[in-house]
């Protein structure tokens, strides 16, 4: 592995807002209506119990990092074989350049909805994958700070929320536990797609100046996002009644619009305009994903295959069409990252753990 000159390395607590912001993407617009599906209004329940396998999977993650130099591309090389480790590097390629597609698409439909319905997917996605481009090229240090303007400025939308309170009705939420256990596992499952992102350490971890300190920042983004998530499942949970729940496809921009000030009429348009700032890092974090995943294992250049890659999703995003069609594609991401996060990273820890417990024996 070539070793990353110090002045391309990032600060370990900048691991918080990488973290934060790849979790708190176009997710957190509509994930209380799919999670009620599975658990009704138990599903905070579900929230706090994805939050903690989360935690689970991110002490996996360092300890496979650790052990095995810092290079995830080369430790699933050197564990499998150079052909199938390569051939799971390039699933990971296809992951993250999808997982670009699914953010990309879904806030174009978001916008198509409710701003400006004549809006051409092409051209939106072209000006989006563009901007991209420009922000990866910059390097890493670039995204990472994309990524920390991309919670810094939007947060004070979250003091939003505070104007359901005048409607809300917290006893909604009982009784607690009126669901069955497998139900709320079902709604555990079903905030995969909203929390993915994490996973991106296993990529940039080489990035981070004594990485071992980061992982105290990579909890603490998981314990805020998870604290977060629930807070606003709660708040939602008590403004709407569970049918009304089910007939608001995006429950956030549901509740912007009922914010009201004197020289704001439709505040949702301004929450969905700067959510561009937080979808924007999500983008640029995960195409950096595959674009360097593909330098390793390719002789192609990052800055080459990074515009071969955003050409792939501005096409594949013009494409899809209907919100059949955004599903199926959001469904496809969320059951390739559950099986990553939850199946093959546990596998690789345990495999790891093996490998290491039999040396030290050795």
């Amino acid at each position: 592995m070539q070793a990353i000159s110090e002045r391309f390395k990032i600060s370990p607590f900048l691991v918080f807002f990488i973290i934060t912001d790849m979790q708190i993407g176009i997710g957190v617009l509509g994930y209380q209506r799919i999670i009620a599906k599975s658990a009704g209004y138990d599903a905070w329940i579900s929230i706090i119990i994805a939050g903690i396998v989360g935690h689970i999977i991110i002490w996996m993650m360092y300890y496979i990092l650790q052990k095995t130099g810092g290079n995830f591309v080369e430790s699933n090389q050197r564990i499998f074989g150079k052909f199938i480790g390569n051939a799971l590097n390039f699933i990971l390629v296809l992951y993250y350049t999808a997982l670009t597609i699914s953010v990309l698409r879904t806030y174009i439909e978001v916008i198509q909805v409710w701003m400006f319905p004549e809006l051409e997917t092409w051209a939106f996605a072209a000006a989006l994958m563009l901007l991209t481009i420009y922000i990866v090229l910059g390097g890493f240090r670039v995204v990472v700070g994309v990524c920390f303007f991309g919670i810094i400025l939007p947060a004070y939308l979250i003091f939003m929320f505070a104007y359901t309170f005048e409607y809300a009705n917290f006893r909604m939420l009982l009784p607690i536990f009126e669901h069955a256990v497998l139900d709320i596992l079902k709604a555990t499952k079903d905030m995969t797609l909203t929390i993915l992102g994490f996973e991106t350490l296993l990529i940039y971890y080489p990035f981070i100046k004594n990485p071992e300190q980061s992982k105290k920042w990579a909890h603490l983004a998981m314990l805020s996002t998870t604290l977060l998530y629930a807070v606003i499942a709660v708040i939602t949970f008590a403004y709407f009644s569970e049918k009304q729940l089910q007939k608001h496809i995006w429950p956030t921009l549901s509740i912007w619009k009922t914010v009201e000030m004197p020289f704001i009429e439709r505040f949702e348009y301004i929450g969905i305009a700067n959510w561009t700032i937080v979808i924007l890092p999500d983008m640029c974090l995960a195409i950096w994903c595959a674009s360097r995943i593909m330098k390793q294992i390719t002789n192609i250049r990052q800055k080459h295959s990074l515009v071969i890659l955003a050409t792939l999703c501005t096409i594949a995003a013009s494409f899809i069409k209907t919100r059949e069609d955004v599903n199926v594609l959001n469904d496809i991401v969320a059951n390739i990252g559950f099986y990553f996060l939850y199946a093959f990273v546990p596998l690789m820890f345990t495999i790891i753990y093996v490998m290491h417990k039999v040396r030290k024996k050795a």
